[in-house]
């Protein structure tokens, strides 16, 4: 019987070669930013620029969804990954396609299925007989940007296959580590409502994800347009890459320098500490979320053409950062409340101090 098992791989010299040219064992590029040089942080202009060519490539696609191209560019400069929810057609592996081609770099594509194996995931090793030694062949992760298509519909096995590459940005096969590279991010899309043949991610591999959008049914005008502007061919087909992956990395280290007060971080924490003494909630969020929290407030910081952190980049990204970690309560469930009901009232609640003005630029030490 024929395999149903889909990967498809764009533009990725590693695919179908000898795994040898990246460092192994945790030697590599960790820190030490695009193939092992340090990017140039760029000015406000630059910076905005980029943001902004990315930005217009997306929306051109993806009709009346301009916050959510926002929030995935968040996240990617955030170096965090994404979490796109929401029933089928409405443009969850379009947003994905569409802001991996924005990029110069390389792409790959997994159709999740129930007979996925976690090696066509990460890799593995064949022996090759003329040289009488076992050669890694890279799998599918080993790319720029990934795009995990239906990921709920692998089994809890090739999921897992994810968890050291998406929070350590390497990958173990038969006891040697092999780095990514960089810029680094998993796009994955999941129908939340089609139960037969899906399996549910686990809370482990949820927290691996910096944020969930939920896309949503498009408004009326941006309807239209979709009928007027898709009907003939794919507007995916247009996207041509506006940056490269030197400039993302770039942007990345812009987004690194960010500033963030101690008030900020106080403020981040206390929402933290909020939802695990909520009585609504079984599971609050932990010390991770936070984490990528604060990166995704920077990110959207920077993208606002700040250099620092306001309270309302935090707020902004709450919901989409912590919504999916955290566990309603029984109680709280059956009488209607939402993860997200539950967080906005935990916002609405939280005071905010009211610091002189320019104290959020002081003590200028990023996270």
């Amino acid at each position: 019987m024929e395999s149903k098992r889909q990967v498809t791989v764009e533009s990725s010299p590693l695919q179908g070669e000898a795994y040898s040219s990246l460092p192994r064992d945790g030697a590599g590029l960790n820190g030490a930013g695009l193939n092992g040089h340090r990017p140039q942080v760029l000015d406000q202009d630059r910076f905005h620029d980029a943001s902004e060519r990315i930005l217009g490539s997306i929306n051109k696609v993806i009709d009346g969804k301009a916050d959510a191209a926002k929030l995935a560019l968040t996240v990617l400069l955030a170096q965090g990954h994404l979490l796109l929810e929401d029933v089928p057609g409405v443009g969850k592996t379009l947003l994905a396609k569409t802001l991996a081609r924005t990029v110069d770099c390389t792409v790959s594509r997994i159709q999740f299925t129930p007979d996925l194996l976690p090696s066509d995931v990460t890799g593995v090793s064949i022996y090759n007989q003329s040289s009488r030694q076992f050669e890694f062949r890279p799998g599918a992760v080993f790319a720029n940007i990934v795009i995990g298509d239906e990921i709920n519909r692998a089994s809890a096995k090739t999921q897992s296959a994810l968890l050291e590459c998406m929070e350590e940005h390497q990958v173990t096969v038969d006891g040697h580590s092999y780095q990514l590279g960089l810029p680094f991010m998993v796009v994955a899309t999941q129908n939340p409502i089609e139960m037969e043949g899906t399996y549910p991610l686990p809370e482990a591999q949820r927290d691996r994800f910096m944020a969930r959008i939920s896309m949503g049914y498009p408004d009326k005008e941006a309807e239209i347009e979709m009928l007027e502007t898709h009907q003939a061919t794919s507007p995916l087909a247009q996207v041509t890459p506006v940056v490269t992956a030197s400039d993302v990395a770039a942007m990345i280290a812009t987004v690194q320098q960010v500033h963030v007060s101690t008030a900020i971080k106080e403020y981040t924490v206390a929402i933290g500490r909020a939802t695990r003494d909520s009585a609504r909630l079984r599971l609050g969020a932990s010390p991770r979320s936070l984490l990528q929290l604060l990166r995704a407030a920077k990110a959207t910081a920077a993208l606002d053409g700040r250099d620092f952190v306001l309270p309302d980049d935090v707020v902004d990204v709450a919901e989409s950062v912590l919504a999916h970690r955290i566990i309603l309560d029984r109680k709280a469930a059956s009488s209607g409340d939402t993860p997200q009901s539950v967080l906005r009232g935990i916002l609405a609640s939280l005071p905010v101090a009211q610091d002189p003005p320019g104290a959020w630029r002081r003590d200028r030490h990023a996270v």
